[in-house]
């Protein structure tokens, strides 16, 4: 057991280091370059008699918590939360190694798999805010989608109307939701807006909007897929950053990338404010999250470890499994007690009373801290 022990911790120090998971430090600091002065904006402030009412009618409205056996349930709101990381998606392998590539056949297969042990879709932007709502005992997830490949989506004409193709990722999540919708549909497309985007029917327009409309998030990849420790200039790195940007406004107006992912998992150590926030002719960029090409799963939101601008990824299964994939990891997972379990309540953040020490209390926001 102790070698079995010793050498998990062994393959995910190593794949950690080799995917570019020790950025953490390059994305841990509070200056940002090129960030303006935003004007205050002055609001009428709502009398006390209108705040309770508001807020007697919003109690009103939620049910009450299920109280649950802590020590039947498990719950463990300071585990880890796999955030999986998905790139190509394919009817059947074409030849060569194919290590970031899954079948649709397996995709489907995989969110049967999830959802029977127990898994359920979260957003990262809920992740990030520590506003994970799913039922007592199960265990969140996040699905990313990097590149903008036509496998994870495209739009096909049915019966006059754009709709997502079936032979998508996409198409397999609204087809699994019909039948699970506790499972969730959720995820984050991470595009390069100066390449294709969602080959397929409709324009890119229609496709963002698309994703959009369904709940999806859409996140910066900057606009060429350029690595960024190849990037020297400030004026470059502006283009790439917030030219995506810019890009991105101009098919839906008004909508902000809120999450950033390193193309190829490289982190820029000179221009890494840039990535964060910037002004690209006239237009603003502000990111709160950086996602990694990781090989573990993420600390809780609520752990002193948790980085937002480093946030780890598990990739997924490719044609040959390997150490610290996804299938890797549900296995480990499972053998283990460290992962997110939910008590099922989102005003509080429960825990065993020997994992105490795994919660950062200033980042609890409000909820109440509960071992036992």
């Amino acid at each position: 057991m102790k070698k079995y022990i010793a050498t998990v911790l062994a393959l995910t120090i190593t794949a950690a280091v080799a995917t570019g998971c020790g950025v953490n430090k390059y994305y841990s600091g509070n200056k940002h370059a090129n960030s303006t002065n935003s004007t205050p904006v002055t609001t009428a402030t709502p009398s006390k008699a209108a705040v309770a009412t508001q807020a007697q009618a919003d109690n009103s409205q939620k049910p009450e918590p299920i109280k649950i056996d802590y020590n039947k349930v498990k719950p463990n709101e300071a585990g880890q939360i796999m955030v999986v990381m998905f790139h190509n998606f394919v009817e059947t392998y074409p030849k060569g190694k194919n290590e970031y590539t899954t079948t649709f056949a397996e995709f489907e297969s995989l969110l049967d798999e999830l959802y029977q042990k127990n898994y359920r879709l979260v957003s990262l932007e809920d992740m990030l805010n520590n506003n994970i709502d799913v039922p007592a005992g199960c265990i969140p997830m996040v699905f990313t989608f990097d590149d903008g490949t036509a496998g994870q989506f495209n739009l096909v004409e049915q019966d006059g109307q754009l709709k997502a193709n079936p032979k998508s990722a996409v198409g397999i999540m609204e087809a699994f939701n019909s039948k699970h919708p506790d499972f969730g549909l959720k995820g984050t497309f991470y595009v390069n807006l100066g390449a294709e985007t969602f080959k397929g029917g409709g324009t890119v327009q229609d496709r963002l909007k698309y994703l959009i409309d369904k709940g999806f998030e859409i996140g910066n990849h900057t606009k060429s897929h350029v690595s960024l420790p190849g990037v020297k200039t400030a004026a470059k790195m502006l283009e790439e950053v917030g030219g995506n940007q810019k890009l991105m406004e101009e098919y839906v107006p008004g909508y902000k990338f809120k999450a950033f992912s390193l193309p190829f998992g490289n982190a820029s150590k000179s221009l890494k404010d840039y990535v964060i926030q910037g002004n690209y002719q006239g237009t603003e960029y502000k990111h709160n999250s950086i996602v990694l090409v990781g090989a573990n799963p993420s600390p809780s939101p609520v752990s002193p470890k948790f980085n937002p601008f480093a946030v780890p990824r598990v990739r997924s299964t490719g044609q040959e499994k390997v150490d610290c994939d996804l299938a890797w990891w549900l296995n480990a997972m499972e053998k283990g007690s460290s992962q997110y379990v939910s008590d099922g309540n989102e005003a509080t953040v429960v825990v065993p009373e020997s994992k105490k020490q795994n919660v950062d209390t200033a980042k609890l926001n409000g909820k109440q801290l509960i071992t036992y």
